[in-house]
């Protein structure tokens, strides 16, 4: 044999492992649309199958997160969102179109998303209801429904509220939101806004604390599940996750003493 030909054999033969291996590989991304049963983690948190997605353009109260009504009342305006969106989708299929990696928040992915039958996503739809405002959108464009949902004080615009940033942050000083916040109660509403015990939500035990030691692995908190030695002495958590994944993707690393319960 020649050369040439075993050249132009070999050359051949890398080819198509080439190809095949790229195949190989595209198959074990994240598949650029998925369309399946919902269910709802949260706000802006759709899991389909065991994809979770993050609503691109999309930022909702956390579940733990505690905002102020109209009536000048605390609220769970965390749960109302995820039970919103719920709503939303009631027992339709949804697909997810996939945008992109999100940096903030783990393994998860962006995604711009829509019920069966619909034709305005649900990014855009709960943002409009004003169950979430607008934050760093990849594609979806959500703002001008975030314009109207401030201009006609729907949802947590209605009350008084932090963005869900600087609540997963405990930033007690920064911005207050909504029409029902008042300039000469500010320390009233913070208390409110950011209580020494936060109350655990339905399902949701596992407790997160915010440490600056967790910044060593790029972290900004500290999370303890049941059953760990550290869990019973965590008395005032500053967050509340319903799941390992929701804790690491919001930052939170495990606690070192912590093992999974048997």
């Amino acid at each position: 044999m020649s050369f040439r030909k075993s050249f132009a054999g070999a050359r051949a033969f890398a080819l198509v492992f080439f190809l095949a291996l790229s195949g190989f590989l595209g198959t074990t991304g994240p598949a650029s649309a998925l369309t399946a049963a919902a269910t709802v983690r949260d706000g802006n948190a759709i899991q389909l199958g065991d994809v979770t997605y993050r609503l691109d353009g999309v930022d909702a109260p956390e579940l733990d997160q505690v905002c102020i009504d109209d009536h000048a009342d605390p609220w769970t305006c965390g749960i109302e969102a995820r039970d919103q969106l719920a709503k939303l989708i009631g027992k339709r299929s949804v697909r997810c179109d996939d945008v992109g990696p999100e940096k903030s928040f783990g393994k998860r992915h962006r995604a711009i998303c829509t019920a069966e039958g619909d034709k305005t996503s649900l990014n855009e739809q709960l943002v409009k209801l004003g169950y979430a405002i607008a934050r760093e959108p990849i594609k979806a464009n959500v703002k001008p429904a975030a314009t109207d949902a401030k201009s006609a004080s729907v949802g947590i615009w209605k009350g008084c509220f932090v963005a869900p940033q600087e609540f997963r942050t405990g930033k007690k000083d920064g911005a207050l939101l909504g029409v029902a916040c008042r300039a000469d109660r500010d320390k009233e509403i913070r208390a409110v806004l950011f209580p020494e015990d936060l109350t655990m939500p339905p399902s949701c035990g596992i407790k997160g604390k915010l440490a600056v030691r967790a910044r060593v692995t790029g972290n900004i908190g500290i999370y303890h599940l049941r059953g760990c030695p550290s869990y019973p002495a965590t008395t005032k958590p500053d967050r509340w996750f319903c799941s390992e994944d929701d804790a690491q993707a919001a930052g939170f690393r495990k606690a070192y003493n912590c093992r999974r319960p048997k």
